[in-house]
């Protein structure tokens, strides 16, 4: 072998461990990110809580609007407090209410690919909230229409509706 060759692989390989570094350290970054962002979310929800008293349900954000890119994912967290005197089981359900660019309810509802609704009850004691949020999570598609699509949000204490319908607006923008 020349001398060409050896200098040429040596490059070489320093070039290939250095990107499988900057790679590893790249997505060892992301996943850091999404461990904050959830404690993030949680000590949000809390703050909200603590600041009204008399609030069974709180979503975050705040504002009740997300919006994901075409190709990406993203969503909601939502805490239920119980209010009442009595333990209390709970279930949920997040349905589409309307959508301003014609695609149709069922196309809708399966953008949501987690927390659509609760496979179980969840059972909160009296005065207490839930102690992690409950994530919605919304997949959309490059093939999803750009537009604006309201979810309803209800939540059921046994049978019976626990507060008011809350609406979450989703909008799903261009890559």
């Amino acid at each position: 072998m020349s001398v060409g060759t050896i200098v040429t692989i040596v490059l070489l390989m320093t070039t290939l461990i250095l990107g499988l570094v900057l790679v590893r350290n790249i997505f060892s970054g992301s996943v850091e990110n999404i461990n904050s962002i959830d404690q993030a979310v949680k000590n949000e929800i809390n703050k909200l809580f603590a600041e009204d008293d008399s609030r069974t349900v709180i979503v975050y954000p705040a504002t009740r609007t997300i919006s994901i890119r075409k190709g990406d994912e993203g969503g909601f967290g939502f805490s239920i407090r119980n209010t009442g005197r009595e333990d209390g089981a709970f279930s949920y359900t997040v349905k589409v209410a309307e959508a301003s660019c014609g695609i149709s309810n069922t196309d809708a509802d399966n953008l949501i690919i987690l927390g659509k609704s609760s496979a179980e009850p969840i059972n909160i004691p009296s005065g207490n909230s839930l102690e992690q949020p409950i994530l919605v999570k919304y997949s959309i598609s490059e093939g999803t229409p750009i537009c604006n699509i309201r979810y309803n949000l209800d939540i059921k204490k046994g049978t019976v509706q626990y507060g008011s319908t809350i609406s979450v607006d989703l909008k799903i923008l261009p890559q």
